[in-house]
């Protein structure tokens, strides 16, 4: 069932207009996947004046797949474009994993679970020249447990292309030394209130050392709806914390050092935060 719960919550969460901009808290990965007990098919789609999302939706014996985007990555033709592909590329590995499993499963005399693969992709914040897009993924290929991960990608309206938010920056370096010593004061905190005991680095225990930010997936909000004025750095399980921690996710303001860091071309994108 749990697997139906995501398709069900990527159908709906299509149809949404706003902003997710990032936030200060971090989410626990989803359980694994159920094999599921019966073969359904669904795939819908919502419409509004800024374009239409899409929400695909397919579920049988040999594995489950899900995929949403947002009505304002759909209003956007080559976007359109990117993200129908991502879709076909995604479900056809999936497809391809999951009937491999499956032969080597009766070969062996192995019970077999269905694969699972979903993604949802979120409107970060919409600027008059940026469109910033997170995605939450998450596949089951056999195992104890699934496994999530984030994605982000950043559509340059007036260039017509997907960039990544690290693109924009004249080296990822550069940036995580603009940032590092507040991602790592935040983070630290973060996984204290998990663990209910302040984080002690140098311990030489496991998951108390800082992370290099700029590893992790960058994602570029706003504040004033018309530059970028924080970032967020979306943190998997296994990069901060052990699995049973889930996501961390830490948002920091555009500052005079994340300023300097940025590539003279994309400077008139940003402000500084306040």
């Amino acid at each position: 069932m749990r697997s139906r719960l995501i398709v069900a919550a990527l159908l709906a969460a299509a149809g949404c207009k706003g902003h997710t901009e990032p936030q200060d808290a971090g989410s626990a990965p989803p359980a694994q996947a159920a094999a599921p007990a019966a073969t359904a098919r669904a795939s819908a789609a919502a419409s509004s004046g800024q374009g239409t999302a899409r929400a695909v939706a397919d579920t049988n014996d040999l594995y489950e797949f899900a995929y949403a985007y947002p009505a304002a990555a759909g209003a956007i033709p080559a976007l359109k474009n990117w993200l129908d592909s991502d879709l076909d590329a995604q479900k056809a590995k999936l497809i391809k994993g999951a009937r491999d499993w499956q032969a080597e499963a009766k070969r062996g005399g192995l019970p077999y679970h269905a694969y699972v693969h979903s993604t949802k992709w979120q409107v970060v914040t919409d600027l008059p020249g940026w469109l910033s897009l997170s995605a939450q993924r998450w596949e089951y290929l056999g195992g104890a447990h699934g496994n999530p991960w984030s994605d982000g990608l950043l559509w340059d309206k007036g260039a017509g292309v997907t960039r990544g938010a690290l693109d924009l920056f004249t080296s990822p370096a550069a940036l995580s030394a603009a940032i590092r010593q507040d991602f790592c004061a935040e983070i630290d905190r973060q996984r204290g209130s998990k663990r209910g005991v302040p984080v002690k680095p140098g311990s030489n225990e496991e998951f108390t050392e800082c992370i290099d930010p700029v590893k992790s997936q960058i994602i570029l909000g706003s504040g004033d709806h018309q530059h970028f004025t924080r970032l967020g750095v979306l943190v998997n399980p296994y990069e901060a914390g052990p699995f049973a921690e889930g996501n961390y996710e830490v948002t920091l303001p555009v500052t005079a050092a994340v300023l300097a860091a940025i590539k003279p071309a994309y400077r008139g994108a940003f402000a500084q935060a306040r």
